[in-house]
Protein backbone atom coordinates (compact mmCIF):
# COMPACT_ATOMS: atom_id res chain seq x y z
CA UNK A 1 0.00 0.00 0.00
CA UNK A 2 2.72 2.31 -0.59
CA UNK A 3 0.23 4.31 -3.03
CA UNK A 4 0.92 8.17 -3.18
CA UNK A 5 -0.71 11.19 -4.92
CA UNK A 6 -3.71 8.39 -6.21
CA UNK A 7 -7.10 8.47 -5.84
CA UNK A 8 -7.84 4.94 -3.53
CA UNK A 9 -10.76 3.07 -4.25
CA UNK A 10 -10.96 1.45 -0.86
CA UNK A 11 -12.86 -1.70 -0.27
CA UNK A 12 -14.22 -1.68 3.67
CA UNK A 13 -16.56 -3.75 5.21
CA UNK A 14 -19.06 -1.06 7.23
CA UNK A 15 -22.14 -4.00 7.69
CA UNK A 16 -22.67 -2.44 11.22
CA UNK A 17 -25.45 -2.83 13.35
CA UNK A 18 -27.88 -0.23 13.70
CA UNK A 19 -30.76 0.41 16.11
CA UNK A 20 -34.05 1.85 15.50
CA UNK A 21 -32.82 5.23 15.89
CA UNK A 22 -30.02 4.33 12.87
CA UNK A 23 -27.48 4.65 15.94
CA UNK A 24 -24.35 2.20 15.01
CA UNK A 25 -24.36 -0.03 18.25
CA UNK A 26 -21.17 -1.47 17.48
CA UNK A 27 -18.18 -0.20 15.51
CA UNK A 28 -16.02 -2.65 15.90
CA UNK A 29 -15.78 -2.91 11.88
CA UNK A 30 -15.15 0.26 11.22
CA UNK A 31 -12.37 0.66 14.16
CA UNK A 32 -10.88 -1.90 12.41
CA UNK A 33 -10.78 -0.34 9.17
CA UNK A 34 -8.99 3.20 10.38
CA UNK A 35 -5.55 1.87 10.11
CA UNK A 36 -5.75 1.69 6.42
CA UNK A 37 -7.74 4.73 5.89
CA UNK A 38 -5.30 6.68 7.69
CA UNK A 39 -2.28 5.15 6.29
CA UNK A 40 -3.40 5.93 2.78
CA UNK A 41 -4.22 9.66 3.78
CA UNK A 42 -0.87 9.98 5.43
CA UNK A 43 0.79 8.75 1.91
CA UNK A 44 -1.36 11.85 0.32
CA UNK A 45 -3.87 9.96 -1.27
CA UNK A 46 -7.78 10.80 -2.15
CA UNK A 47 -9.53 7.91 -0.64
CA UNK A 48 -12.88 6.44 -2.22
CA UNK A 49 -14.68 3.96 0.39
CA UNK A 50 -17.17 1.48 -0.98
CA UNK A 51 -19.15 -0.76 1.13
CA UNK A 52 -22.49 -2.88 1.85
CA UNK A 53 -24.70 -2.45 4.78
CA UNK A 54 -27.48 -4.85 4.85
CA UNK A 55 -29.47 -7.08 2.77
CA UNK A 56 -31.38 -4.07 1.10
CA UNK A 57 -32.23 -6.54 -2.02
CA UNK A 58 -33.95 -8.74 0.03
CA UNK A 59 -36.12 -6.36 2.24
CA UNK A 60 -37.83 -4.79 -0.38
CA UNK A 61 -40.90 -2.03 0.18
CA UNK A 62 -44.37 -3.48 -0.47
CA UNK A 63 -43.84 -1.53 -3.65
CA UNK A 64 -41.01 -3.61 -4.40
CA UNK A 65 -38.44 -0.38 -4.01
CA UNK A 66 -35.18 -0.58 -2.22
CA UNK A 67 -35.51 1.17 1.58
CA UNK A 68 -32.28 3.42 0.97
CA UNK A 69 -33.39 5.28 3.91
CA UNK A 70 -33.39 2.23 6.53
CA UNK A 71 -30.08 1.12 3.98
CA UNK A 72 -28.36 4.37 3.49
CA UNK A 73 -24.70 4.20 4.20
CA UNK A 74 -25.41 8.42 5.31
CA UNK A 75 -26.18 6.98 8.50
CA UNK A 76 -22.64 5.95 9.19
CA UNK A 77 -21.22 9.60 8.09
CA UNK A 78 -21.28 11.44 11.36
CA UNK A 79 -19.40 8.73 12.91
CA UNK A 80 -16.86 8.07 10.58
CA UNK A 81 -16.10 11.98 10.73
CA UNK A 82 -15.79 12.33 14.27
CA UNK A 83 -13.33 8.94 14.33
CA UNK A 84 -11.16 10.11 11.47
CA UNK A 85 -11.40 13.42 12.66
CA UNK A 86 -12.06 14.90 9.41
CA UNK A 87 -15.14 15.88 7.66
CA UNK A 88 -16.24 12.45 4.90
CA UNK A 89 -17.63 13.64 2.15
CA UNK A 90 -20.55 10.91 0.87
CA UNK A 91 -21.93 10.39 -2.69
CA UNK A 92 -25.67 9.55 -2.68
CA UNK A 93 -24.83 6.53 -5.15
CA UNK A 94 -22.17 4.55 -6.39
CA UNK A 95 -21.67 5.12 -9.79
CA UNK A 96 -23.85 8.05 -10.71
CA UNK A 97 -23.26 11.57 -11.82
CA UNK A 98 -23.05 12.78 -8.09
CA UNK A 99 -20.09 10.34 -7.59
CA UNK A 100 -18.64 10.74 -10.75
CA UNK A 101 -18.43 14.51 -9.82
CA UNK A 102 -17.46 13.96 -6.06
CA UNK A 103 -14.63 11.16 -7.28
CA UNK A 104 -12.96 13.70 -9.62
CA UNK A 105 -12.70 16.92 -7.55
CA UNK A 106 -12.04 14.75 -4.47
CA UNK A 107 -8.69 16.44 -3.14
CA UNK A 108 -5.34 14.41 -1.74
CA UNK A 109 -6.32 14.01 2.43
CA UNK A 110 -10.06 14.14 1.78
CA UNK A 111 -12.55 10.68 2.29
CA UNK A 112 -15.42 10.38 0.09
CA UNK A 113 -18.14 7.79 1.32
CA UNK A 114 -20.22 6.04 -2.07
CA UNK A 115 -23.22 4.72 -1.70
CA UNK A 116 -24.55 1.08 -0.29
CA UNK A 117 -22.87 -1.54 -2.87
CA UNK A 118 -25.82 -3.13 -2.70
CA UNK A 119 -28.48 -0.74 -4.10
CA UNK A 120 -27.20 -1.80 -7.24
CA UNK A 121 -28.16 -5.22 -8.14
CA UNK A 122 -24.63 -5.99 -10.12
CA UNK A 123 -23.07 -5.95 -6.98
CA UNK A 124 -23.75 -9.44 -5.47
CA UNK A 125 -23.90 -10.61 -9.52
CA UNK A 126 -20.04 -9.76 -9.79
CA UNK A 127 -21.40 -7.85 -12.57
CA UNK A 128 -18.18 -6.57 -14.75
CA UNK A 129 -20.24 -3.32 -16.01
CA UNK A 130 -20.65 -2.14 -12.73
CA UNK A 131 -17.49 -2.97 -11.30
CA UNK A 132 -15.58 -1.47 -14.40
CA UNK A 133 -17.87 1.88 -14.16
CA UNK A 134 -16.83 1.85 -9.68
CA UNK A 135 -12.85 0.88 -11.42
CA UNK A 136 -12.86 4.91 -12.92
CA UNK A 137 -13.71 6.61 -10.07
CA UNK A 138 -10.06 6.15 -8.39
CA UNK A 139 -6.23 5.08 -10.45
CA UNK A 140 -5.87 2.25 -7.31
CA UNK A 141 -7.75 -0.25 -5.38
CA UNK A 142 -7.47 -1.94 -2.05
CA UNK A 143 -9.28 -4.48 -0.48
CA UNK A 144 -9.76 -4.79 3.32
CA UNK A 145 -13.01 -5.93 3.69
CA UNK A 146 -12.26 -9.54 4.66
CA UNK A 147 -15.64 -9.91 6.03
CA UNK A 148 -16.94 -10.37 2.60
CA UNK A 149 -13.67 -11.59 1.22
CA UNK A 150 -15.81 -15.18 0.30
CA UNK A 151 -18.31 -13.46 -1.94
CA UNK A 152 -17.46 -12.97 -5.62
CA UNK A 153 -18.90 -9.57 -5.92
CA UNK A 154 -18.07 -6.62 -8.22
CA UNK A 155 -16.72 -4.26 -5.73
CA UNK A 156 -14.76 -6.87 -4.18
CA UNK A 157 -13.49 -9.36 -6.56
CA UNK A 158 -14.77 -8.48 -10.18
CA UNK A 159 -13.21 -4.81 -9.67
CA UNK A 160 -9.38 -5.91 -9.27
CA UNK A 161 -9.05 -7.12 -12.99
CA UNK A 162 -9.16 -3.38 -13.80
CA UNK A 163 -6.14 -2.51 -12.04
CA UNK A 164 -2.66 -3.74 -13.01
CA UNK A 165 -0.69 -5.76 -9.79
CA UNK A 166 0.87 -2.57 -9.23
CA UNK A 167 -2.24 -0.87 -8.35
CA UNK A 168 -4.01 -2.76 -6.08
CA UNK A 169 -3.27 -4.35 -2.60
CA UNK A 170 -4.49 -5.62 0.55
CA UNK A 171 -5.29 -3.15 3.11
CA UNK A 172 -3.74 -3.41 6.62
CA UNK A 173 -6.99 -5.80 8.13
CA UNK A 174 -7.45 -7.98 5.80
CA UNK A 175 -3.37 -8.15 5.71
CA UNK A 176 -4.05 -9.23 9.92
CA UNK A 177 -6.69 -11.73 8.94
CA UNK A 178 -5.09 -13.19 6.36
CA UNK A 179 -2.18 -13.94 8.54
CA UNK A 180 -3.63 -14.71 11.68
CA UNK A 181 -5.45 -17.37 10.18
CA UNK A 182 -2.62 -18.72 8.38
CA UNK A 183 -0.61 -19.07 12.13
CA UNK A 184 -3.56 -21.31 12.94
CA UNK A 185 -3.80 -23.57 10.28
CA UNK A 186 -0.28 -23.88 9.41
CA UNK A 187 1.48 -23.07 12.43
CA UNK A 188 0.31 -23.74 15.38
CA UNK A 189 2.00 -24.86 19.00
CA UNK A 190 0.39 -27.98 20.59
CA UNK A 191 -1.26 -28.03 22.67
CA UNK A 192 -3.42 -27.30 20.08
CA UNK A 193 -7.30 -26.59 20.92
CA UNK A 194 -10.38 -25.91 19.13
CA UNK A 195 -13.57 -24.78 20.33
CA UNK A 196 -16.67 -25.19 17.80
CA UNK A 197 -20.43 -24.22 18.73
CA UNK A 198 -23.40 -23.08 16.91
CA UNK A 199 -26.29 -24.88 15.86
CA UNK A 200 -25.67 -27.09 12.86
CA UNK A 201 -23.56 -29.76 12.53
CA UNK A 202 -23.75 -29.04 8.39
CA UNK A 203 -22.18 -25.69 9.01
CA UNK A 204 -19.21 -26.90 10.34
CA UNK A 205 -18.66 -30.52 8.49
CA UNK A 206 -15.23 -28.99 6.63
CA UNK A 207 -14.16 -27.47 9.05
CA UNK A 208 -14.43 -29.88 11.85
CA UNK A 209 -12.08 -32.26 9.09
CA UNK A 210 -9.40 -29.42 8.72
CA UNK A 211 -8.98 -28.97 12.54
CA UNK A 212 -8.81 -32.87 12.91
CA UNK A 213 -5.73 -33.40 11.51
CA UNK A 214 -3.82 -30.78 13.10
CA UNK A 215 -5.70 -30.25 16.77
CA UNK A 216 -5.11 -32.29 19.97
CA UNK A 217 -8.44 -31.74 21.15
CA UNK A 218 -12.29 -30.12 19.75
CA UNK A 219 -14.13 -29.24 22.20
CA UNK A 220 -17.92 -28.88 20.90
CA UNK A 221 -20.95 -27.05 22.18
CA UNK A 222 -23.90 -25.59 21.37
CA UNK A 223 -26.84 -26.93 19.42
CA UNK A 224 -24.62 -29.06 17.19
CA UNK A 225 -23.42 -30.54 20.19
CA UNK A 226 -26.74 -32.73 20.39
CA UNK A 227 -26.27 -34.31 17.03
CA UNK A 228 -23.30 -35.64 17.97
CA UNK A 229 -24.73 -36.92 21.31
CA UNK A 230 -27.78 -38.47 19.22
CA UNK A 231 -25.31 -40.20 17.31
CA UNK A 232 -23.66 -42.03 20.21
CA UNK A 233 -27.24 -42.92 21.45
CA UNK A 234 -27.90 -40.39 24.16
CA UNK A 235 -30.84 -39.27 24.88
CA UNK A 236 -31.64 -35.56 23.97
CA UNK A 237 -35.48 -34.92 24.57
CA UNK A 238 -36.33 -31.66 22.52
CA UNK A 239 -32.90 -30.26 22.18
CA UNK A 240 -31.96 -28.97 18.70
CA UNK A 241 -30.71 -32.23 16.48
CA UNK A 242 -29.81 -32.63 12.75
CA UNK A 243 -31.45 -35.85 12.15
CA UNK A 244 -30.26 -36.39 8.69
CA UNK A 245 -26.90 -35.73 9.82
CA UNK A 246 -26.18 -38.17 12.80
CA UNK A 247 -24.20 -40.49 9.99
CA UNK A 248 -22.35 -37.67 9.55
CA UNK A 249 -21.79 -36.92 13.09
CA UNK A 250 -20.66 -41.16 14.03
CA UNK A 251 -18.47 -40.53 11.19
CA UNK A 252 -16.73 -37.41 12.19
CA UNK A 253 -16.27 -39.32 15.44
CA UNK A 254 -14.24 -42.26 13.87
CA UNK A 255 -12.59 -39.64 11.73
CA UNK A 256 -11.11 -38.33 14.75
CA UNK A 257 -9.59 -41.46 16.32
CA UNK A 258 -7.84 -42.32 13.37
CA UNK A 259 -6.14 -38.63 13.65
CA UNK A 260 -5.85 -39.03 17.62
CA UNK A 261 -7.88 -35.96 17.81
CA UNK A 262 -10.12 -36.05 21.37
CA UNK A 263 -13.54 -35.27 20.68
CA UNK A 264 -15.00 -34.22 24.08
CA UNK A 265 -18.47 -33.10 24.29
CA UNK A 266 -20.12 -31.81 27.32
CA UNK A 267 -20.64 -34.29 30.21
CA UNK A 268 -23.71 -32.34 31.43
CA UNK A 269 -26.08 -29.63 30.29
CA UNK A 270 -28.42 -26.95 31.18
CA UNK A 271 -31.85 -27.82 30.08
CA UNK A 272 -34.95 -25.58 29.69
CA UNK A 273 -38.85 -26.67 29.35
CA UNK A 274 -39.23 -23.63 26.47
CA UNK A 275 -37.05 -21.98 24.32
CA UNK A 276 -37.24 -18.66 27.14
CA UNK A 277 -35.13 -17.34 29.21
CA UNK A 278 -37.55 -17.24 31.48
CA UNK A 279 -38.00 -21.01 31.36
CA UNK A 280 -37.77 -23.55 34.15
CA UNK A 281 -34.03 -25.04 34.43
CA UNK A 282 -32.41 -28.07 35.37
CA UNK A 283 -29.04 -29.15 35.19
CA UNK A 284 -28.89 -33.09 33.75
CA UNK A 285 -26.23 -35.69 32.18
CA UNK A 286 -25.99 -34.04 28.29
CA UNK A 287 -26.87 -37.92 27.20
CA UNK A 288 -30.09 -38.23 29.56
CA UNK A 289 -32.65 -35.22 28.88
CA UNK A 290 -35.77 -35.92 29.10
CA UNK A 291 -38.19 -35.58 26.41
CA UNK A 292 -40.30 -31.84 26.54
CA UNK A 293 -36.85 -30.44 27.88
CA UNK A 294 -34.11 -28.93 25.54
CA UNK A 295 -30.48 -28.17 26.46
CA UNK A 296 -29.57 -24.78 25.88
CA UNK A 297 -26.38 -24.28 27.50
CA UNK A 298 -23.06 -26.00 28.52
CA UNK A 299 -23.61 -27.33 32.34
CA UNK A 300 -21.50 -26.93 34.89
CA UNK A 301 -19.06 -30.16 34.36
CA UNK A 302 -18.47 -29.07 31.12
CA UNK A 303 -17.80 -25.72 31.64
CA UNK A 304 -15.07 -27.05 34.19
CA UNK A 305 -13.92 -29.40 31.45
CA UNK A 306 -13.76 -27.36 28.67
CA UNK A 307 -12.04 -24.28 30.97
CA UNK A 308 -9.52 -26.62 31.80
CA UNK A 309 -8.64 -28.20 28.27
CA UNK A 310 -8.85 -24.25 27.11
CA UNK A 311 -6.22 -23.10 30.15
CA UNK A 312 -3.74 -25.23 29.30
CA UNK A 313 -3.19 -25.10 25.53
CA UNK A 314 -0.85 -23.03 23.17
CA UNK A 315 -3.01 -22.75 20.41
CA UNK A 316 -6.84 -21.51 20.28
CA UNK A 317 -9.54 -21.51 17.75
CA UNK A 318 -12.78 -20.63 18.79
CA UNK A 319 -15.41 -20.66 16.39
CA UNK A 320 -19.23 -20.30 17.73
CA UNK A 321 -20.72 -20.01 20.93
CA UNK A 322 -21.62 -22.73 23.63
CA UNK A 323 -25.35 -22.66 24.24
CA UNK A 324 -28.19 -19.21 23.58
CA UNK A 325 -25.86 -16.91 25.05
CA UNK A 326 -28.25 -13.90 24.06
CA UNK A 327 -30.02 -15.22 26.62
CA UNK A 328 -29.03 -14.54 30.26
CA UNK A 329 -29.16 -17.45 31.64
CA UNK A 330 -27.47 -19.67 29.01
CA UNK A 331 -24.76 -17.37 28.01
CA UNK A 332 -22.07 -18.57 31.08
CA UNK A 333 -20.65 -21.59 29.24
CA UNK A 334 -20.01 -19.30 26.15
CA UNK A 335 -18.40 -16.70 28.75
CA UNK A 336 -16.37 -19.32 30.81
CA UNK A 337 -14.69 -20.05 27.16
CA UNK A 338 -13.94 -16.75 26.49
CA UNK A 339 -12.28 -15.93 30.33
CA UNK A 340 -10.53 -19.41 29.35
CA UNK A 341 -9.15 -18.04 26.20
CA UNK A 342 -7.78 -14.85 27.97
CA UNK A 343 -6.50 -16.44 31.11
CA UNK A 344 -4.60 -18.75 28.63
CA UNK A 345 -3.31 -15.99 26.27
CA UNK A 346 -2.29 -13.59 28.82
CA UNK A 347 -1.04 -16.26 31.60
CA UNK A 348 0.21 -19.41 29.35
CA UNK A 349 1.29 -17.42 26.24
CA UNK A 350 -1.20 -18.99 24.40
CA UNK A 351 -1.59 -18.39 20.78
CA UNK A 352 -5.65 -17.30 20.40
CA UNK A 353 -7.78 -16.52 17.49
CA UNK A 354 -11.68 -15.97 17.51
CA UNK A 355 -12.70 -16.88 14.39
CA UNK A 356 -15.96 -14.56 13.55
CA UNK A 357 -19.46 -14.60 13.80
CA UNK A 358 -21.07 -14.93 17.51
CA UNK A 359 -17.96 -15.74 19.14
CA UNK A 360 -17.06 -12.22 18.73
CA UNK A 361 -20.01 -10.69 19.89
CA UNK A 362 -19.09 -13.37 22.59
CA UNK A 363 -16.03 -11.76 23.45
CA UNK A 364 -17.12 -8.07 23.34
CA UNK A 365 -19.53 -9.05 25.49
CA UNK A 366 -17.12 -10.02 28.19
CA UNK A 367 -14.82 -7.03 27.85
CA UNK A 368 -11.99 -9.74 27.14
CA UNK A 369 -11.49 -8.93 23.10
CA UNK A 370 -8.00 -7.32 24.60
CA UNK A 371 -7.09 -10.53 26.16
CA UNK A 372 -6.81 -12.27 23.53
CA UNK A 373 -4.33 -12.30 20.36
CA UNK A 374 -6.63 -11.92 17.65
CA UNK A 375 -10.70 -11.11 17.23
CA UNK A 376 -11.45 -11.38 13.59
CA UNK A 377 -13.94 -9.60 11.37
CA UNK A 378 -14.94 -12.03 9.26
CA UNK A 379 -17.59 -14.58 9.67
CA UNK A 380 -18.57 -16.85 6.69
CA UNK A 381 -14.92 -15.64 5.48
CA UNK A 382 -13.25 -16.81 8.78
CA UNK A 383 -15.05 -20.13 8.54
CA UNK A 384 -14.22 -20.66 4.79
CA UNK A 385 -10.67 -19.60 4.51
CA UNK A 386 -10.30 -22.30 7.68
CA UNK A 387 -11.73 -24.58 5.93
CA UNK A 388 -9.31 -24.10 3.09
CA UNK A 389 -11.05 -22.34 1.01
CA UNK A 390 -9.82 -20.01 -1.93
CA UNK A 391 -11.81 -16.63 -1.46
CA UNK A 392 -12.42 -14.62 -4.20
CA UNK A 393 -11.65 -11.51 -2.79
CA UNK A 394 -8.21 -13.11 -1.64
CA UNK A 395 -7.41 -14.58 -5.05
CA UNK A 396 -8.37 -11.33 -7.02
CA UNK A 397 -5.63 -9.61 -5.82
CA UNK A 398 -2.98 -12.19 -6.04
CA UNK A 399 -3.68 -12.67 -9.96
Amino acid sequence: MNFSNKKVLLRVDFNVPLDANNNITDDTRIKSALPTIQKLLANNNAVILMSHLGRPLKSLLDDGSINKEKYTLKHLVEHLSSALNLEVQFAADTVGEEARNKAEFLKPGEVLLLENTRFNKGEKKGDEDFAKQLSLLGDAYVNDAFGTAHRAHASTATIAQYFEASEKDFGLLMNREIENATKVLNSSELPYTAIIGGAKVSDKILLIEKLMAKANQLLIGGGMAYTFIKAEGGAIGNSLCEDEKLDVARNILDKAIENNCAIQLPADSIIADRFDNNANIKVVDSTKIPDGWMGLDIGPRAKSDFTLFVENSKTILWNGPMGVFEMENFANGTRAIAHAAAYATQYNRAYSLIGGGDSVAAINQTGLQDRVSFVSTGGGAMLEFLEGKQLPGIAAIKR
